[in-house]
């Protein structure tokens, strides 16, 4: 297939490596030179960087200051496929340009990090119509190992923001219970041999154990080096927030684990891995710590 890929940054470009090398002819664009120049070195014409917000990607598809989008100059009938991690209401907002203009599009945004893209081991959480998805489900295969379709315009990007909650709120309890089998005399190996395989096993221990030695692949082992950085967590989450006081839901903890990401990725958490909290928690609980490493600790 020909294809268009715009946003191709730490996670798009492997995505869109990925369906170059399974024969896909694939054109991209990114404003940033060193974006393109990777994307050259890698084999592709041009590279792109992935979209980072949802006013991004309305302007793509509608254009700005009297200049066609997108959806303007594209085939009638092209399908629209973002991968971006956006709010909700603006997908379904990108769903209607593209369609008023007579063409059909997909939200899939992406869960995996950049291992995961550079993999080819994404999943991809889909919204728009199943006859579509149909259409391109070869290609998001290129990239991902699985993809679910969620429903209509807009549910792609639900299933993502409410499946991050759920990851932020684990990585937190993780860290939190390590920090206090520290405090107990627990060891780390001892505390994850048991949860690993009891009722506390999940994603945020088994694969992105926050302390070194028991995953040898976790951040943790090499100083917090971003598979998913914290200022994304803190984008994520406040997506989840933004959809939390639409809906009018209780959400408790999901809105605690905001609070104390936005505090973590105002400082050097930003450019960390997210299970680096557990430094801030582990700090405020010794009462060690500056203001800047209390940054994400509770209150």
């Amino acid at each position: 297939m020909r294809v268009a890929f715009l946003g191709l940054g730490h996670m798009g470009l492997p995505m869109a490596v990925n369906l170059h090398r399974a024969g896909h002819r694939v054109v991209g664009f990114d404003v940033a030179d060193r974006a393109r120049d990777a994307a050259r070195d890698a084999g592709l014409e041009v590279v792109v960087t992935m979209f980072q917000n949802g006013a991004q990607v309305l302007a793509a598809y509608a254009g700005v200051g009297g200049e066609p989008g997108l959806c303007g100059v594209a085939a009638p009938g092209t399908l629209f496929v973002d991968c971006s991690t956006i709010a909700v209401d603006d997908a379904r907002s990108a769903h209607t340009v593209a369609e008023s203009a007579g063409h059909r599009a997909l939200d899939a945004p992406v869960s995996g990090g950049v291992v995961g893209a550079e993999a080819g081991t994404l999943t991809f959480m889909v919204g728009g119509a199943a006859s579509d998805l149909d259409e391109v489900r070869a290609l998001l295969e290129t990239m991902g190992r699985r993809v679910v379709h969620c429903g209509g315009p807009g549910l792609g990007q639900a299933a993502k923001i409410c499946n991050n909650m759920i990851l932020a709120v684990s990585q937190i309890a993780v860290a939190e219970a390590f920090v206090l089998g520290e405090s107990l005399g627990l060891g780390h190996a001892e505390l994850y041999d048991v949860a690993a395989h009891a009722s506390g096993q999940c994603w945020a221990l088994t694969v992105n154990c926050p302390v070194p030695g028991p995953v040898p692949s976790s951040p943790a082992n090499r100083d917090f080096a971003p598979g998913f950085a914290g200022a994304l967590m803190d984008k994520d989450l406040t997506l989840a927030v933004r959809a939390i006081a639409d809906a009018g839901v209780s959400a408790r903890l999901g809105s605690a684990a905001h609070e104390m990401y936005r505090r973590f990725a105002e400082g050097e958490g930003a450019g960390r891995d997210f299970s680096g909290i557990i430094e801030t928690i582990r700090a405020h609980s010794r009462g060690t710590e500056s203001p800047d490493d209390a940054r994400g600790a509770p209150r």
